[in-house]
């Protein structure tokens, strides 16, 4: 048994989100989006620590962490999980950040999203993008829709990820999951690949890169359904992420196959419930509508929030319009939706009058 394991399932007994360690500190774990030592323990020396990730890492990734300081990979552990792992040196020696990966998907029923974003499981074609910070709930929400996908239609389904997270069993489609340095040793090598691999859907962890973003953009031209996140707060800000990777000179080119093959954003944070149990998803989502391409191809950024705010009959929002509703029902406190507000003014009204007594 690895010495991690009791701390791994310390943070699954705790439903935290986490585990922190780091050369010099106690360990810590995330709860509720609050980092939290854990009780008992002493700080991790050098040594240990070096120690205990060595037991968990496999030959391979190991090397890849002394070599280069820096490393992903899963690791699974009965009756706790399956963690996503960043090795990293930084300052005062080795740290870690094991990610709980639920054993199961969550059903998009569950988690609490909008009924709009279950509707993206049926599209055929075309690229999706689920944005927001670290930490915001991006993989779980996608693989909800993907395991959507896999109940009610038969498809092929690549995944290209680094390190893979979560692990889905065939319902009526069939899986083919890769894992970069495992699998493939990229992000475009693998893309390129999957083309000629007669996909239905492709679902690529990130778009980092130039390439990668040209082949997934190609790949949704071509027919096929392609999902990936990026690490940005809203429909905007994520197209002009995608145009902005690419040299002046191709911009123009990205935009125009961005008009065609992009089906539609959902921008996700994640917000303190008002009682503090939970965490709850609060979504910016655009759909392709008729208006969407010439808005790209036009670079008339601003249209987007009127095309969201004009379009909610069809399942469109802007994360305000959905702070908003959130605070109005009573799952979310003033504070929590204020502090993520783009337009603060608009919750004015609803500040607490001894919030206001206060001010």
């Amino acid at each position: 048994m690895a010495h991690l394991d009791a701390l791994l399932h310390h943070l699954s007994s705790k439903n935290g989100s986490d585990l922190h360690l780091a050369s010099g500190l106690v360990p810590r774990v995330r709860v509720r989006g609050l980092l939290e030592e854990i009780p008992g323990l002493q700080p991790l020396s050098r040594d240990d620590l070096y120690n205990w990730l060595a037991e968990v890492a496999d030959a391979h990734h190991w090397m890849v962490f002394r070599n280069e300081k820096d490393v992903d990979f899963a690791y699974s552990l009965d009756g706790a999980g399956r963690f996503r792992v960043n090795c990293f040196e930084q300052e005062n020696g080795p740290s870690a950040v094991f990610r709980l990966i639920p054993e199961s998907v969550q059903p998009l029923h569950t988690i609490g999203v909008p009924p709009a974003i279950e509707q993206l499981a049926h599209l055929r074609s075309g690229l999706v993008l689920v944005t927001g910070p670290t930490g915001a709930g991006k993989s779980t929400t996608l693989a909800a829709i993907v395991d959507r996908i896999n109940e009610t239609a038969a498809r092929h389904i690549i995944t290209i990820e680094d390190p893979i997270e979560y692990l889905h069993s065939p319902k009526q489609s069939v899986f083919s999951q890769r894992e970069i340095g495992r699998d493939t040793p990229s992000f475009a090598a693998a893309m390129r690949a999957a083309i000629r691999q007669d996909p239905d859907v492709i679902l690529v962890g990130e778009l980092r890169y130039p390439d990668t973003i040209g082949l997934a953009l190609m790949a949704a031209e071509m027919g096929c359904l392609v999902f990936s996140t990026l690490h940005t707060n809203s429909a905007s800000k994520s197209i002009d992420r995608l145009v902005d990777a690419f040299a002046a000179e191709e911009q123009g080119h990205v935009r125009l196959m961005l008009s065609e093959g992009l089906a539609a954003v959902v921008a996700q944070l994640l917000v303190p419930s008002a009682d503090g149990t939970r965490r709850v998803p609060v979504n910016e989502i655009l759909l392709k509508t008729s208006a969407l391409p010439n808005i790209i191809r036009e670079n008339n950024v601003p249209m987007l929030t009127t095309l969201m705010q004009s379009s909610r009959a069809l399942g469109m929002q802007t994360m305000d319009d959905h702070l908003e509703q959130l605070l109005k029902d009573g799952v979310i406190l003033f504070d929590d939706a204020i502090r993520r507000a783009a337009d603060r003014g608009r919750f004015e009204r609803y500040r607490p009058p001894r919030a206001l007594d206060q001010a």
